[in-house]
């Protein structure tokens, strides 16, 4: 090894390389054609192989269990999850805002590689994008009608209000913060000190040469099953949105075998944008997301008083600032509905999610400055996000109150957020046609997830290589819509919960750790700039007096 690589948390060690004889130690399985990192790879694989095959072979005693977990773990981590994501979110803005938010991802000199729409198009349509299908209607309309915090007795506005500050909370700055952390640790330590792109070369500075041992490989492996099961919370929201949608559209049956059906063709699908790879398949369906949800958006916007409900967008941005302490706080609650079913499920959710999209951002983001990065990850998917919630939770809530329109709110009282969208399209004109819209853009954040997640647990697996054989990307997309399937099976959306709130709460702890090591990493490297940049201006009057 390198006698000059840093050691972690030493400041008498020299302080300009960060080096890695790990490629050399890798122990791969290249004879037979693969490329994969044998403990990291095999010791996931045959955990996911067995998991899905037990929950198979026993659905109704996994669904118990699943059932089980989840409630307990709803109840006894409330606080850790809550406070957790607060602590993100302000280390995120304090990092932008400080002298740390000038150093480039890639080194100084580093330029994007791609143009600011097509970064936010993949930013948003690999950022849990399929959830504003599930929940964009649904979630205002039960915080109208179930309002958290216990305040029952506020008139209407002011229930509205607080239903889209407590739906703008969950989608909003919070979560995007913890990819944020996760993102920039990656790409840091990535692209600028040249360790691979795996979630142990995030924890360097903290651990040094053991992350390339058993605490790596611990790392490494807990982050591919968080994001398989993140991901699989995600696939099992857009089944039961699509085999809902089909059913209220064209009557085609629901049930256990559309859903395995709508599964393993939304894997294929996902197999063909896999073997086209990241700009030849995730790019460009990230962008036709982003294309038709603009058409949806803004033909739903259309059929409303435009002005107005623009102007309800900064209401609730306003809202979303007044309600947040109390919504963001774990002390003295009482509205353990919201609190647990939702804000505790969703930041495990996201939280599950952020090896997957942190990693997917990393691969996208080098060039763009530390501020860049923090400002345009949490800025842009968070007000589209909100206007999204707007447009279609602002309309649905007004339908409800001064229209007496109820079938929404039928629909959510009645459990069947799956259909909650395809009813709200129902009041508008060319239903059908906004319908299939929706259903389709539903399939295809469906495939965007599936095939983007393959990527990027195919390279935790294999050591950070990015380019990897074509057959292991396609086992993971394959691996991937098992678990999905395993885990419909085996309890429905109760059992995905449960496993995107197990995997996260190991998680959590990990990204605590990647917090510490970026800012030791950031702060070594202004140094280092700042030196260059005095050498550079001492030596500009030597130059000029010689000249």
């Amino acid at each position: 090894m390198s006698s000059n690589h840093i050691e972690p948390a030493d400041e008498s060690t020299p302080d300009d390389l960060y080096t890695s004889d790990y490629e050399v130690g890798q122990d791969n399985l290249q004879g037979l054609g693969l490329d994969i990192h044998n403990p990291v790879f095999l010791i996931s694989s045959v955990t996911i192989a067995l998991f899905v095959l037990v929950t198979l072979l026993m659905p109704e005693q996994a669904a118990e269990h699943f059932s089980a977990l989840r409630f307990y773990l709803t109840k006894e981590l409330d606080w850790f999850f809550m406070y957790s994501m607060n602590g993100f979110l302000i280390f995120c803005v304090a990092l932008a805002l400080s002298p740390l938010g000038r150093i480039r991802i890639g080194g100084q000199t580093a330029v994007a590689e791609y143009h600011l729409l097509s970064w936010v198009s993949m930013l948003f349509a690999a950022g849990i994008g399929i959830g504003i299908m599930f929940y964009g209607v649904l979630e205002p309309m039960n915080h109208a009608i179930t309002p958290p915090l216990g305040l029952t007795n506020l008139d209407a506005q002011a229930t509205r209000d607080l239903a889209m500050a407590a739906t703008i909370y969950h989608w909003a700055f919070h979560p995007w913060a913890v990819y944020v952390v996760v993102g920039l640790s990656l790409s840091f330590f990535c692209y600028n000190k040249g360790l691979p792109l795996l979630i142990r070369s995030a924890l360097y500075p903290l651990f040094g040469e053991r992350i390339w041992g058993w605490p790596g490989h611990i790392v490494d492996i807990l982050a591919i099953f968080a994001t398989l099961f993140g991901l699989a919370t995600s696939l099992g929201y857009g089944a039961e949105q699509a085999a809902g949608g089909l059913n209220y559209l064209f009557d085609l049956p629901t049930g256990n075998y559309t859903n395995i059906l709508i599964v393993a063709v939304i894997t294929a699908l996902a197999l063909i944008s896999v073997v086209r790879g990241l700009d030849g398949g995730i790019k460009r369906l990230s962008e036709l997301n982003m294309i038709l949800a603009v058409l949806l958006g803004g033909f739903v916007l259309s059929m409303t008083p435009v002005l107005e409900t623009l102007g309800f967008f900064v209401r609730y941005s306003m809202s979303y600032i007044e309600y947040l302490p109390a919504l963001s706080s774990w002390s003295g609650r009482d509205d353990f509905y919201y609190m647990h079913d939702w804000t505790t499920f969703y930041w495990s959710w996201w939280i599950a999610f952020s090896p997957f999209v942190g990693m997917f951002i990393a691969r996208i983001s080098s060039g763009r400055t530390v501020r860049e990065f923090v400002f345009g990850a949490l800025l842009a998917p968070s007000l589209i996000f909100m206007l999204w919630m707007t447009i279609f939770g602002h309309t649905a809530i007004v339908q409800y109150f001064d229209e007496n329109v109820l079938a929404v709110a039928e629909s959510v009282r009645n459990f069947q957020p799956e259909l909650t969208l395809f009813i709200f399209l129902e009041q508008f004109p060319y239903a059908l046609v906004t319908s299939i819209l929706g259903l389709f853009l539903v399939i295809i954040f469906f495939v965007t997830s599936m095939d983007s997640g393959s990527l990027v647990v195919d390279t935790m697996a294999a050591g950070g290589k990015i380019k990897t054989p074509l057959f292991q990307r396609v086992f993971w997309c394959v691996a991937l819509g098992m678990i999905g399937i395993a885990l419909l099976l085996g309890g429905g959306l109760s059992s995905v919960q449960a496993l995107s709130l197990a995997s996260a709460f190991p998680f959590t702890m990990i990204i605590m750790l990647m917090v510490v090591s970026l800012l030791l990493g950031l702060t070594r490297e202004l140094r280092l700039i700042r030196a260059a940049e005095d050498d550079a201006a001492s030596d500009e009057p030597k130059a000029s007096g010689h000249a």
